[in-house]
């Protein structure tokens, strides 16, 4: 049906799979909005996390500029710090806590959407990657594929890239990504300075 539309351009099989990509992150975001996003707790969760963190923020940024009672305002400063830290990662481990219920529903729609999507361009190239890639995102890229050419590039090296970067911007766009504060708040969150 989708290859039908787009048989007679060039890079149909790619446009296929940006559209079967977007298409499926529109649903999981609405999925996320039905059973997430439109709830009051959700909101008066991500408000707890915003607060904090900005509270967090500010306490950080101020200094002490008494030198005379800097020993006692350190000490209770680095308590209220502390304080505010740890209601913010309970804050941000029951945010994630509750936004795993629809992640087994996302889940579902993904593997479908996957499924079919490997069925239909099975052992096809739908793209080519304009250089040769490194060893470890070659095995990615042919997964699946005949032949020798590394420049071929499988639905599924396609398929996730879109996935990843579409979602990610629909979320910013539609105002559904974490809080600044949040733990894991990204795909690749800042470590904690004290754990380390």
């Amino acid at each position: 049906m989708a290859s039908a539309l787009f048989s007679g351009l060039r890079y149909s099989d790619s446009l296929t799979v940006v559209g079967i990509s977007f298409c499926t992150a529109v649903v999981c975001e609405a999925i996320s909005w039905l059973l997430i996003y439109r709830t009051a707790s959700y909101k008066s969760l991500k408000s707890t996390i915003d607060k904090a963190s900005k509270k967090l923020e500010i306490m950080k940024t101020t200094d002490v500029n008494s030198a005379s009672a800097n020993l006692l305002k350190k000490t209770s400063k680095t308590k209220k710090i502390d304080r505010v830290e740890t209601s913010l990662k309970e804050s941000s481990r029951d945010l994630s806590m509750f936004k795993f219920k629809s992640g087994g529903v996302v889940a579902l729609v993904l593997f479908m959407v996957f499924g079919l999507l490997n069925s239909l361009f099975e052992g096809k190239p739908v793209a080519k990657i304009p250089f040769v890639p490194i060893k470890l995102v070659q095995k990615m890229s042919h997964r699946g594929l005949a032949g020798d050419d590394m420049t071929d590039c499988s639905m599924a090296f396609l398929y996730l890239l879109c996935s990843i970067s579409i979602r990610t911007n629909l979320q910013k766009f539609l105002g559904f990504s974490p809080p600044r504060g949040a733990a894991g708040a990204g795909l690749f969150p800042m470590p904690d300075p004290k754990s380390s």
